[in-house]
């Protein structure tokens, strides 16, 4: 035994092995990272000393045949042999591996010295003395006199963060919930091309506060409540609209109220009350995808045929593989027919409704891919022309969409995406006929530019459309709008961002003759704890 700490005071690779000492940290330990962000494996100091990857870690190794890197024939085999089988305090990592060759430090030295400590300490008291020998005590007592600073160095620290933690969790907000909020503040003004009464400059805001629950630690509750008096610079036709827009007023209300839950391994279930969107039931593939951050626009946010579902239902996602995942989902509702009606023509099953389904896939990190098919009955698109927006969702109308999602990251500084859409709606009322609606974008992301945690941005495409229609009670567009929208989010710190932007749009309701351009300019600052 004492060549083994010969060999320990000697060798990194040995060090290695005492700072492995102690079975593998079980769920919410945390433990010292190295200079090089090697997780360290210290059962007693572990719930002290700092964060580590979980799934780095495997438990206790009771036979040091379990460690692939570690031969027979390696010098240090017999010692770490001897510290598996007499003292068990080694663990590997989680494909099999030891790692004894790494370089350390001294605090990292003492860290190990510690647990080695504490582990004969254990030994002692639990009446198996007789597997330790007086030598093997004589050597940790000179190594605990030669550490001794460091030793002093740690235990100090452990007991400041003793404090601290006491300090957190006695003033916590609750055990089973975290309170968060947001608080999105947007100047906007119509620069060019304004028509009506529109004319003045806007200050709004949207204020909400979030509690996010769990009672399983798999499971969650997400409550929200909020206000918002923000309203988009021009209301007709409906391009260029602000995502975030509300009701123009400061009225309280419980905006999204939803339940997520596992069901076995690879399936997720969703139940929503109220509010629920698109992005509750699946991944919209756009890095532009926010509520508060991202797109300044309704329509650079995420694909127009997302729109037609929303409201209260279900959802379920099924992940085949980490490539492969199928997302379904019903909701049912409008802001002004919600699924809680129980009149003729509303409530769950006999109102407006819009039922998903979507294929996502990603054969790489760097690629997803997004193909979606909805049905819906009276749910509008939400943003376009007239004809594919207000004069529809007027009649009885029953729709099916399909679009396809594309983001790929061509660097880590650089993403291109976008997008292409089709809505086939049928009239259902007065004169009955179909009318084709068309869509597409091409996004330009540029994460990180000029600072981590920024993010640029560009949106190019076409705001729906209607190309056909054979039934008088919509008519086809004349021309084609463009919808160009640039925004650039600034991260002034972890709670605040600010986001100037500009959205032009072209040939306003897709009639060039009739309408001018129009250039809204917004300045949002986001807030949030």
């Amino acid at each position: 035994m004492q060549k083994f700490w010969a060999y320990l005071l000697a060798s990194p690779a040995i060090c290695g092995a005492m700072l492995s000492m102690g079975t593998g940290p079980s769920a919410g330990e945390v433990t010292t990272t190295t200079e090089t962000s090697e997780p360290i494996g210290i059962t007693n100091l572990t719930p002290k000393l700092g964060k580590i990857n979980q799934q780095e870690l495997i438990s206790q190794v009771t036979s040091v045949s379990e460690l692939s890197d570690v031969q027979s024939t390696d010098w240090a085999f017999q010692a770490l042999r001897s510290l598996v089988e007499r003292y068990g305090c080694i663990a590997g990592y989680a494909n099999g591996t030891y790692r004894g060759n790494r370089a350390m430090t001294r605090y990292e030295f003492a860290a190990g010295l510690n647990a080695c400590l504490d582990r004969v300490n254990e030994l002692i008291a639990t009446a198996t003395a007789d597997l330790v020998t007086k030598q093997d005590l004589a050597t940790l007592q000179k190594l605990r006199e030669e550490f001794a600073a460091e030793l002093a160095t740690l235990r100090g620290r452990v007991d400041a963060l003793e404090a601290r933690a006491a300090e957190l969790e006695a003033n916590q907000f609750s055990t089973t919930s975290k309170l968060q909020g947001q608080l999105v503040a947007v100047f906007s003004e119509v620069f060019a091309g304004n028509s009506g009464d529109n004319k003045n400059s806007t200050l709004g805001a949207r204020a909400r506060i979030e509690f996010v629950s769990s009672f399983s630690g798999q499971d969650t509750l997400f409550t929200r409540i909020e206000s918002n008096n923000i309203n988009s610079p021009i209301s007709s036709p409906q391009q260029g609209n602000l995502f975030f827009a509300g009701s123009g007023t400061n009225d309280t209300f419980l905006g999204t109220l939803w339940y997520k839950f596992p069901v076995g391994n690879k399936t997720q279930a969703i139940a929503i009350a109220t509010g629920g969107a698109a992005d509750d039931l699946t991944s919209t593939i756009n890095i532009f995808d926010g509520d508060g951050d991202g797109a300044l626009s309704t329509f650079g946010t995420r694909n127009p045929i997302y729109n037609q579902i929303s409201g209260a239902g279900l959802g379920v996602n099924h992940q085949f593989n980490k490539n492969i995942t199928l997302s379904l989902g019903y909701l049912a509702g409008t802001t002004d027919n919600p699924a809680s009606n129980p009149a003729s023509k509303n409530g769950l099953f006999d109102g407006p409704y819009g039922a998903m389904a979507q294929l996502t896939l990603k054969p790489c990190d760097r690629i997803a891919l997004g193909l979606i098919y909805i049905n819906s009955y009276n749910q509008p698109i939400l943003t376009g022309s007239e004809a594919a927006t207000s004069d529809i969702s007027s009649e009885a109308f029953s729709s099916n969409s399909y679009g396809l999602q594309a983001s790929v990251a061509i660097s880590e500084k650089f993403v291109l995406g976008g997008w292409a859409g089709y809505t086939r709606s049928q009239v259902l009322t007065r004169e009955k006929g179909d009318v084709d609606i068309w869509n597409y974008a091409v996004t330009l992301g540029f994460p990180d530019l000029g600072k981590k945690g920024n993010l640029a941005g560009m949106i190019l495409g076409m705001e729906p459309k209607v190309t056909s229609s054979s039934t008088s009670v919509v008519s086809e567009d004349l021309d084609t709008s463009y919808h160009i929208e640039a925004f650039y989010q600034y991260k002034i710190s972890d709670n605040i961002t600010i986001t100037p932007g500009v959205i032009w749009i072209t040939a306003p309701d897709h009639n060039d003759t009739n309408n001018n351009d129009v250039v809204i300019g917004a300045l949002r600052t986001t807030f949030s704890f």
